[in-house]
């Protein structure tokens, strides 16, 4: 995942080169500074990536792009400046203005903090052409597929394995694994074309997490790797997890501590790995769907893909770029999302079995035991959700918290665990009035 900072106007070489090492982890490989009459940039990129910035007919075009559709694009020229975002929001980019005359722009929040006043994100799918934002792609809308659900099935294996396919610039890439049954599905099909495969785990001793990946490793034959993770290693880590998530979200700083250190774990193999993110959005993994009436579930399953920008994916680009590594979503790529947006809501959700269609179509590629695993939710898998909440309420008194939950932007805190990933965030980044830029997790109470 490679990384920006970027400034419209000339002769600001110097100020790059002060923030650019802000965001110097999202790319070790290679680093180049760039400045003319009209702009100043700085780039960072990895092994897994070529390098991002290019001249033609007199413009300067950076361009972070994947196989699995993710895109940052950035046109510069004298005249104008384009900023472009992938319609789901994998790459992320963010922009602002300093002095307010000068726009500047970056791949995370870091370099734009204390030289910005007002940040903001570049909402999936819109360009930013200097002055105002231009709705340019949108989530497809699909008419249902009339097929049965055996051809259905078949054919979205069929998309999904060139999704991987697409990904695959490198024999050297692995996957994160937790033994459910998307990570396990990528695994999976990702194990046919890679000769020497890897796999990582992590979670607590008791975690089954554990055991389902390792049942996964042993059945597709990868080279697993795997970490067992103690309360002290969750509580150790949740400073860095902060600063590179830039969020104090409670469900996505819980959700990122062992993806954080399966990501540590993978740089040590792999300057890339595939990432399961997206399966539970697109073939209803989640349990609170199980109660949404089938004809609504197709535009309620729209909504949190609309949703991820700023949560789910943030967690696997920061995880991994926190580490110099790419993690490609394979179910994230536009065919794959736009055929499973296709298929009718009674094959996502069947005789309450969540992911129905999904499981038929992986049905000759996982044990049975992992192909109808029930979902957990990621923190739970991994043993880390009593864990971190049982450290907040003893760090944490409910007298200050009921003090301090409510922030200077009239943000309402609701668990003593968000308000200490909140202190724990103002001790990296200092007071942030303006937080527009940072998503919030909508719970499932909320739907």
């Amino acid at each position: 995942m490679a990384g920006i900072v970027g400034i419209y106007q000339g002769n600001q070489i110097s100020l790059i080169e002060k923030l650019l090492p802000e965001i110097a982890y999202r790319g070790q490989s290679g680093k180049t500074l760039f400045q003319d009459d009209h702009c100043s940039l700085g780039m960072v990129w990895t092994d897994a990536q070529a390098p991002p910035l290019r001249s033609e007919k007199n413009k300067i075009i950076y361009e972070d792009q994947g196989g699995d559709g993710r895109l940052a694009k950035i046109i510069l020229s004298k005249e104008n400046i384009f900023l472009t975002r992938d319609f789901l929001g994998i790459a992320p980019l963010y922009y602002g203005w300093k002095d307010n005359e000068v726009l500047m722009f970056a791949s995370e929040v870091k370099p734009l903090l204390k030289i910005v006043p007002e940040i903001n994100e570049l909402l999936p799918g819109y360009v930013f052409n200097g002055k105002d934002l231009v709705y340019q792609v949108k989530l497809p809308q699909q008419s249902a597929l009339k097929d049965d659900p055996n051809q259905i099935a078949h054919k979205l294996y069929k998309i999904l394995s060139e999704a991987v396919q697409n990904c695959i610039s490198t024999q050297e890439i692995g996957s994160l694994l937790s033994g459910g049954l998307d990570s396990s599905a990528i695994s999976a099909i990702a194990r046919h074309d890679i000769k020497t495969f890897h796999t990582f785990a992590a979670g607590i001793a008791t975690a089954p997490d554990l055991l389902y990946a390792r049942e996964v490793a042993e059945h597709i034959g990868s080279i697993h790797h795997e970490m067992v993770v103690t309360q002290q290693d969750l509580i150790a880590i949740l400073p860095e997890v902060i600063y590179h998530l830039e969020s104090f979200d409670p469900l996505l700083v819980r959700s990122s501590a062992t993806n954080y250190l399966v990501a540590r774990l993978a740089a040590e193999y792999v300057p890339a790995v595939f990432s399961g993110e997206g399966g539970d959005e697109l073939f209803a993994g989640y349990d609170y769907l199980k109660s949404i009436p089938t004809e609504k579930l197709p535009d309620e399953l729209r909504d949190i893909m609309l949703r991820l920008h700023n949560t789910a994916l943030q967690r696997v680009d920061r995880c991994a770029s926190a580490f110099g590594i790419v993690a490609y979503v394979p179910f994230l790529h536009p065919d794959v999302v736009s055929f499973a947006l296709s298929i009718p809501p009674q094959y996502k959700i069947k005789n309450q079995e969540e992911k129905w269609i999904l499981r038929c179509a992986l049905e000759n590629e996982l044990p049975n035991r992992v192909l109808h695993r029930k979902k957990a939710k990621f923190w739970e898998g991994a043993g880390v959700n009593e864990i971190l909440a049982s450290y907040a309420e003893e760090k944490i008194a409910a007298s200050e918290y009921e003090k301090e939950r409510i922030l200077p932007n009239g943000w309402k805190l609701h668990s003593r665990e968000e308000y200490l990933y909140y202190k724990i965030f103002k001790d990296c980044f200092g007071k942030v009035n303006r937080l527009d830029w940072m998503g919030r997790t909508k719970t499932y109470s909320e739907n």
